[in-house]
């Protein structure tokens, strides 16, 4: 769209190969926006991440994608520097969109008769530092480095699982409830940078993601039960609304959980 205030701009997608993460860089690229995406995929789902990469250059924008580990602090370190070779001069505020997209966490019980059959310390740990403290050492290596600067837009993908029980997504639920604690903490703090951050609360949505989750199929039955236009969420619903978070015009909206569910939550 020639006349989208995105154009020319880039965004950070965290887990841009699939799921939200990748619906939503070939939308933002339909604005305009090229992408940073940050995935990590074996051999056997690459090409998930190669045809979305296709898709945004047909769009003609530009993609550059890192296929590593983007929770350890390495891989950070080096893609930010990647980064802002890329952009030169136009390091500085170059990023106006981070999207934190990554599901990859310990999906087991805390309790059972045998201990080998629980959670341990270092799934937990994993889980909580991949799925929500990373959001926090992105963000403050975005800012530091300039990357990201007035006008930033910080979004990070959380769920109903938050707040509600699910068996063997105690870990995740843990994670997406720090997620959101992340993000209001951020909004605080960056308001005088006037960069925003929220969290988009997506309705169960038949995803990679949400198919590892134990008892996923009853899931999706309930969750379409419920919700009031008698389907599931879509990732290009979620992508679509990002797409308008995006905008200049959101400057005053930070701080929050916005739920992109069809109601879904409300009846739930």
């Amino acid at each position: 769209m020639a006349d989208s205030d995105l154009k020319g701009k880039w965004a950070l997608i965290l887990g841009a190969s699939s799921g939200f993460g990748g619906t939503t860089a070939e939308r933002l690229s339909r604005e305009g926006m090229n992408i940073f995406g940050v995935h990590l995929d074996r051999k056997a789902t690459l090409s998930n991440a190669e045809k979305i990469q296709d898709d945004i250059r047909a769009n003609g924008a530009e993609a550059v994608f890192f296929n590593v580990n983007a929770a350890a602090q390495d891989t950070r370190d080096d893609i930010i520097s990647r980064m802002k070779d890329r952009l030169g001069g136009e390091a500085a505020g170059g990023v106006r969109v981070l999207l934190h997209s990554l599901a990859f966490g310990a999906l087991k019980p805390y309790i059972t008769e045998e201990s080998d059959g629980a959670i341990s310390a270092k799934q937990m740990d994993m889980t909580l530092d991949v799925m929500a403290h990373s959001l926090v050492y992105w963000s403050q290596d975005l800012i530091r480095s300039g990357l990201m600067t007035k006008g930033g837009r910080i979004l990070a993908m959380t769920s109903s699982g938050g707040h509600r029980i699910w068996p063997s997504y105690g870990a995740v639920s843990a994670a997406k409830a720090a997620l959101e604690s992340h993000i209001r903490q951020l909004a605080f703090e960056l308001a005088d940078k006037e960069i925003t951050a929220n969290c988009v609360q997506a309705g169960v949505t038949d995803t990679p993601a949400l198919r590892k989750i134990p008892g996923n199929v009853a899931m999706l039955e309930k969750a379409q039960q419920v919700n009031p236009h008698g389907r599931l969420t879509t990732p290009e619903n979620v992508a679509d609304a990002i797409a308008a978070f995006a905008r200049e015009g959101t400057r005053w909206m930070t701080g929050n959980t916005i739920r992109v569910d069809g109601g879904e939550d409300i009846t739930g």
